[in-house]
């Protein structure tokens, strides 16, 4: 997936979302404040998504009915989910990645039917991806900051390297 940046990051018991806000269609930048991710289950459950907008929000819809259907249980929701979108023939076409975090847990869910959970508590998607994630982990490793402000940094450093990513951050925390 490309033309974003997601990151969710866990540290000192504290877990925070962030997306970049800006929508390319090929190479030209359709829209610099999009909201990439959110708030579900009464504000207990964070969200964010790379890849087709329209995909997206097919799957926040989903994953929002799986929420309710397991009483909020973010990790059989996850796997639920999963199942459906590796097995149902109008999921499985879906282009994105979603990432989902609660105040225990974080996975990042594909289409593959992949449910995984970060060995050190951070996931980052997106084309900007690899770059907040190495940020995030020095900002952890090298740094006080707290897990909004590491997201932050870490979207703000992919930024200034991947041209799929703008600075317009928004990030949640729980």
């Amino acid at each position: 997936m490309h033309a974003t940046t997601i990151v969710v990051v866990r540290h000192k018991g504290e877990v925070a979302i962030g997306g970049d806000g800006q929508v390319t269609l090929q190479h030209t930048i359709l829209k610099h404040k999009a909201k990439k991710i959110r708030k579900m289950y009464g504000n207990k459950i964070l969200a964010g998504f790379a890849g087709s907008t329209a995909d997206a929000f097919t799957l926040f819809e989903r994953f929002e009915a799986k929420l309710e259907a397991f009483s909020g249980n973010l990790q059989r929701a996850a796997l639920e989910l999963a199942k459906d979108w590796r097995t149902d023939r109008v999921l499985r076409k879906l282009e994105a990645l979603l990432v989902v975090a609660d105040k225990e847990k974080s996975f990042l869910l594909s289409g593959n039917g992949d449910v995984m959970e970060p060995d050190d508590g951070i996931i980052a998607i997106g084309s900007g991806g690899p770059y907040a994630l190495a940020a995030a982990r020095v900002l952890i490793k090298h740094s006080n900051l707290n897990a909004k402000d590491i997201v932050r940094e870490a979207i703000l450093t992919a930024s200034t390297v991947c041209i799929y990513t703008n600075k317009e951050i928004e990030v949640a925390e729980l």
